[in-house]
């Protein structure tokens, strides 16, 4: 993958690439943010431009060997570590093919999505023990061309404490010429050992100006329904594929909030579990959808009431609605608001009892939007 490939992120590229070209290669780095913010292309676009036999300026050449064995990934100085389902595979090289094939799709994809692709049963995959010592093994031994030996850790979150525990004095004193480069969406369940052996490289959102540019080439979106996705994805280019596809559901959601808003705000209590039963009987990607356009719509409140409509990015019904109802949405709720919906969207990626949890968060908003 070249750098040319990775949407956005131009100043970071340049940073990667005088890195390299300076000899100042860090042993262990750690890729941070979001997948949709594009961390793992950019690693792969890194990597292409570390082996690459004929570097350019901005970017790798695409067309030497080295090039071409990285792309293809299957460059014998490549290794890859992901999390795989244990009862499959108790090491990435069982899961390699399949590997292989998600990246040849597409290299902007997050842990659910390789749930999905790699196992039909839908199981919670690791990075385990057995992993750490395939790894250290891998690394032990001399690299096939003589040049750097590189190991990609995708989602290193997942290492359970015995496989990051096994990895911690070579991470600290690998072999000469190798390069961790650790990929995660949060430090927050990674050992604090690990962590300050590696240089951070924090990876922010995209801009509304990439993602709309994307929409735009990639799915012939109009300038002005392409950018009204990228304001709702919030820099995360996933975000932004998924809100396109379900662009016929948004005067539906539209329709959904308005009404949850309504009965919560006569605390019509009837009608709130008649809303969160309809709601509960919808696909779970529906639910998702939903929840993440309540956010938004949260944040377009907050942005007319504190800058006079000026940086909204809403429909002409949805401003209609905004204009009675912003109002209701104050310093006094927003976190409160924002907390209970992101939590909900959290929980139902997660297989809650959907029934469950919109009953509660009726409540809940009925309690907040009294709060205005």
């Amino acid at each position: 993958m070249q750098f040319s490939d990775v949407i956005g992120h131009e100043s970071l590229k340049q940073r990667l690439i005088q890195e390299i070209n300076g000899g100042k290669i860090s042993h262990a780095q750690l890729f941070q943010g979001k997948p949709g913010y594009g961390t793992l292309p950019l690693v792969l676009s890194f990597v292409q431009y570390l082996f690459c036999e004929n570097r350019q300026e901005s970017d790798s050449c695409g067309t030497c060997p080295s090039c071409r064995k990285v792309s293809f990934h299957q460059h014998p100085d490549v290794h890859y570590s992901f999390p795989t389902v244990q009862a499959i595979s108790k090491t990435s090289d069982g899961n390699i093919p399949l590997w292989r094939e998600q990246l040849a799709a597409s290299a902007y994809f997050d842990l659910n999505h390789w749930i999905r692709f790699s196992d039909s049963k839908e199981r919670k995959p690791i990075i385990g023990k057995d992993e750490s010592q395939e790894i250290v093994k891998k690394l032990s031994l001399r690299s096939f061309e003589g040049g750097y030996k590189v190991m990609i850790i995708w989602m290193a979150e997942e290492m359970n404490q015995a496989c990051a525990n096994k990895l911690l004095k070579i991470i600290e004193e690998p072999p000469e010429k190798t390069v961790f480069l650790l990929v995660a969406e949060s430090d927050e369940y990674m050992l604090q050992t690990i962590l300050s052996r590696a240089q951070r490289v924090t990876v922010p959102r995209l801009s509304m100006d990439d993602i709309s540019g994307f929409l735009r080439s990639q799915y012939n979106l109009g300038a002005s329904q392409a950018d009204s996705v990228a304001a709702r994805s919030d820099g995360d280019l996933l975000e932004a594929i998924e809100l396109q596809t379900n662009l016929g559901d948004k005067d539906e959601n539209r329709e959904q909030f308005i009404r949850l808003m309504r009965v919560c705000y006569r605390k019509n209590v009837l009608e709130m579990m008649d809303w969160s039963e309809g709601m509960a009987d919808h696909s779970r990607e529906y639910q998702k959808v939903f929840l993440r356009y309540a956010l938004h719509m949260f944040r377009q409140s907050m942005l007319r009431n504190y800058t006079e409509d000026q940086l909204t990015n809403v429909s002409k019904e949805e401003s209609e609605f905004l204009g009675k109802f912003s109002r209701f949405i104050t310093g006094n709720n927003i976190e409160d608001f924002m907390s209970d919906f992101n939590g909900a969207h959290y929980h139902i990626e997660r297989n809650a009892n959907p029934k469950i949890l919109f009953t509660h968060l009726c409540f809940q908003v009925m309690r907040h939007i009294h709060k205005a």
